[in-house]
């Protein structure tokens, strides 16, 4: 995987982690993003320029597959902890309406794209619709929702988006990869809609809403039973997101979804229990495991932005990559938002701000490497992993770029 010595890597994150630490303050007044500075010091390090260190994402797509998963089921707890509350249609259906409506036209421009612009098979074209649709929860934090009391509209529209269709793309997913000869459609498609689809996305989410619910339920008995005990609340949250994730997994069910509706059910269950007690001993479990999912979010950021400098060459670079890349920032992702919001009474100030604000991310990277491990051919992997890679850098670097002026002024409006 490497030329470095664990020595050495440890020399580098640990050198990182202090410059973080101790820089923070000045960091955040710079006009860039920390994931901006995580892919400038991979980049130098890995094959680009000084070559100390090379990751194969083909060779190394196990494991590669395993970090982003556990990166991405983190980031989408967080997400889903962070949604205001209580919990309405009318406020929750515009991120709906870009999570599935916005996220499937992006999938259909994309493979068009695909087929017309890149010459790639039909089953290719869409798998890549499927890998780059995604807007990403990790590497989206500068317009997320700051904390579980921050009503902000936009920050909540593109925090709710990011964590819904990082789930519902894996149908799509599925259908690139049948069509590919990879994964069984049924007759005319059948199965493919009735497991793939409606299944896999209903089970999700109700797996999800029965274990949030459940542990909070839980939780509130425990603590009005036997208020002296101390209770672990990180333990219990990680413990929620592999329960809940495993179960989805084990029945066909969209793990993703499962774990985003599982932290927005605990927190939704969590206020309304309080609310008819008028208080409940001790902290929210939901706010109380939060920092520690932010911290592990931030550390598995860095190591995965590292990783990225670490697969670029400066062939990576092709005008192919490129415009693949303008098409989706400038095209594909404005107009899906507007269609998908079509009709709508959503703030144009909105749309125009969630058309920019599509960060692709961890969530592409994983679904690449899940495609990969579905046995995809070695030429048509290196072509994926090639579009992808460009398309998730250059978004570190053009909304890392963007975000905190754009953001700026959208908060002093």
């Amino acid at each position: 995987m490497t030329s470095m010595t664990n020595a050495n890597w440890f020399l580098l994150v640990g050198a990182l982690l202090l410059t973080m630490g101790l820089g923070a303050t000045v960091l955040r007044r710079l006009p860039a993003t920390s994931a901006l500075l995580y892919l400038a010091v991979g980049l130098v390090a890995g094959p680009s320029v000084l070559a100390l260190f090379h990751f194969n994402p083909l060779k190394q797509s196990a494991l590669f597959e395993l970090l982003t998963e556990a990166a991405a089921l983190v980031s989408l707890f967080a997400a889903g902890v962070k949604m205001p509350v209580p919990f309405s249609f009318a406020r929750w259906r515009t991120p709906m309406l870009l999570a599935f409506v916005s996220m499937t036209v992006t999938v259909a421009l994309v493979a068009g794209f695909g087929v017309t612009a890149l010459g790639l098979p039909l089953g290719a074209a869409i798998l890549l619709g499927a890998i780059v649709a995604p807007t990403d929860p990790v590497l989206a934090t500068d317009v997320q929702v700051r904390h579980p009391g921050d009503r902000d509209r936009l920050r909540f529209t593109l925090t709710c988006e990011a964590g819904m269709n990082d789930g519902s793309a894996f149908p799509f997913a599925m259908l690139g990869l049948g069509l590919l000869g990879l994964h069984e459609l049924g007759d005319a498609g059948v199965r493919w809609v009735l497991v793939d689809v409606l299944w896999a996305t209903g089970a999700g989410v109700a797996i999800g809403v029965a274990g949030g619910t459940t542990l909070a339920l839980a939780v509130d008995r425990f603590r009005r039973a036997r208020p002296d005990v101390e209770l672990l609340g990180d333990f219990l949250g990680l413990g929620l997101i592999g329960a809940v994730y495993g179960l989805s997994v084990l029945v066909d069910a969209w793990g993703f979804l499962a774990v985003f509706f599982s932290a927005v059910a605990l927190r939704q269950t969590e206020r309304k229990l309080a609310e008819r007690a008028a208080g409940q001993p001790g902290a929210p479990l939901s706010e109380a495991s939060l920092i520690f999912k932010e911290h592990l979010e931030r550390l598995s950021e860095l190591v995965l932005i590292l990783l990225i400098g670490g697969m670029l060459f400066v062939e990576s670079w092709s005008w192919r990559a490129v415009g693949f890349t303008a098409f989706l920032f400038l095209v594909a992702r404005p107009l899906s938002v507007w269609i998908g919001l079509a009709g709508t009474r959503t703030p144009w100030s909105l749309r125009r701000m969630a058309a920019w604000f599509g960060v692709r991310g961890i969530g592409s990277l994983y679904y690449l490497m899940f495609a990969i491990q579905q046995g995809l051919p070695e030429a048509l992997a290196l072509e994926l992993i090639h579009l992808t890679l460009v398309v998730v850098t250059l978004s570190i670097i053009l909304h890392g770029i963007s975000v905190k002026p754009m953001m700026g002024r959208y908060d002093a409006a």
